[in-house]
């Protein structure tokens, strides 16, 4: 390859007397994070949507936050998954019996699973990008709309919870 860039003359827009290069529309994210064959994979595009992810978070920097999640869920869920390999389920979408119905079409464990990965996901991103840009007046204005990671991370746990079907809350005497 050689060193020469060759710009047509259709990306350059003039800007205040001078020419600037005007990016073309991103390339949709078709990146699938492939699991193991028994948990589900995770399209990147369609958790950004699901999770509300700018484009500033690069499809890099979400897919080692997915595995992050992978790896905490996976070893919250291991012991039950494991028996439900053992039950003879094929994959986390044919695991039998009410706890899996279809909702919307889709099996209501993968939907818990997957709202488990983006609970944890989001939480790291939003603990590391929240200081990058932020003003002291527009972190006020995020905390009023978006959930902190600790409300993030209890939501996960909610769903693998769910997944589990387990209560909650735990609730000890003193």
């Amino acid at each position: 390859m050689s060193g020469t860039l060759i710009i047509p003359p259709a990306a350059l827009a003039p800007v205040g007397g001078c020419a600037s290069i005007v990016p073309g529309p991103a390339a949709p994210e078709t990146a699938i994070v492939r699991n193991d064959g028994w948990w589900p994979d995770i399209e990147l595009a369609a958790l950004r949507k699901a999770i509300r992810i700018r484009d500033t978070v690069t499809t890099e920097r979400l897919r080692e936050a997915v595995l992050g999640a992978m790896i905490t869920v996976g070893r919250d869920l291991d012991s039950w998954g494991e028996g439900k390999r053992a039950a003879g389920a094929a994959s986390l979408a044919t695991v039998t019996g009410r706890a899996n119905v279809a909702l919307d079409g889709e099996p209501r464990l993968v939907i818990l699973y997957r709202r488990a990965i983006g609970g944890y996901v989001k939480a790291e991103l939003v603990e590391q990008y929240r200081d990058i840009d932020s003003t002291k007046a527009s972190e006020r204005d995020a905390d009023a709309l978006d959930q902190t990671p600790a409300e993030l991370r209890r939501n996960a746990l909610y769903a693998i919870r769910d997944i589990l079907e387990r209560g909650r809350i735990a609730v000890e005497l003193i």
